[in-house]
């Protein structure tokens, strides 16, 4: 089940939601967390139409989800130019994630600073139709597009970086925007410290903190550049950050994962 029809199939009232999960959207024995997110955000923007556009998120992978989970959202403040607002996904009788949400519209100011931009001819290509692969039915990696593999072992490298976008060619869901598809692929490479990796094991994704760096970020055929870099790892746990650019190599997403590591 694509993204779109998840979307379209989720009745949301009073702030609450409940959905079910296919098994196609699962890694390992949790649910995707990009997709969590995306479905947490779409019930909060559904519930509170007005709210302004996305601005920036904290997202905590507290346990697995998998199968029927609820979404609960909760508006904890709102001021004339921003809202937040909590979301909590539970699966059972344990709570999975924790988001807070904050809306912002934009507004006039006198500092301008763009710190991200890159030279295309450091960037790769986004990759040809003869050259893009998806994952098994079993894993998530199946609802996405991407050159090659994803990682290699023993690569012995601190990044990854690799061009994603959603197979969903469905009709947009009503309430859906941009900032949800984001979400849900803003989180499709794998924890970077796995480059590090010497021998295969398990990671987790702890928490994960992202800003919008636009409120109308837009791109082409779907494809969006993902990279992950770690700049630390130790005592079971590494800290990376992540950016998300356009098909232009505009960045348009920025974040930062605790990801715990056990081997």
């Amino acid at each position: 089940m694509q993204l779109s029809e998840l979307l379209k199939n989720t009745v949301i009232a009073d702030g609450k939601a409940q959905i079910e999960i296919p098994s196609t959207w699962m890694q390992g024995r949790t649910t995707y967390g990009g997709l969590s997110a995306a479905l947490a955000h779409h019930v909060a923007r559904q519930s509170f139409p007005d709210i302004p556009p996305l601005r920036s998120a904290q997202i905590a992978f507290v346990g697995p989800i998998a199968g029927e989970c609820d979404i609960v959202v909760e508006q904890v403040r709102r001021g004339k130019n921003t809202a937040f607002v909590t979301a909590r996904v539970t699966y059972g009788d344990g709570v999975g994630m924790i988001c807070t949400f904050i809306f912002m519209n934009p507004r006039d100011s006198s500092i301008v600073h763009h710190g991200l931009d890159v030279d295309a001819a450091d960037m790769p290509p986004i990759p040809a139709d003869e050259d893009v692969r998806h994952g098994p039915p079993e894993f998530f990696t199946y609802h996405l597009d991407y050159p090659d593999k994803r990682i290699d072992l023993n690569g012995n490298t601190t990044k990854l970086e690799a061009w994603h976008r959603l197979r969903d060619d469905g009709p947009l869901a009503p309430g859906r925007d941009v900032m949800t598809e984001l979400l849900c692929i803003g989180d499709g490479l794998p924890p970077s410290a796995m480059g590090l990796m010497t021998k295969p094991g398990p990671v987790s994704s702890m928490n994960w903190q992202i800003n919008m760096l636009t409120d109308k970020p837009v791109t082409r055929d779907g494809w969006w550049l993902l990279t992950s870099e770690t700049h630390h790892a130790e005592n079971g746990a590494s800290s990376q950050y992540m950016t998300v650019r356009n098909a232009d190599l505009e960045p348009v997403m920025t974040g930062m994962q605790s990801v715990a590591l056990f081997v």
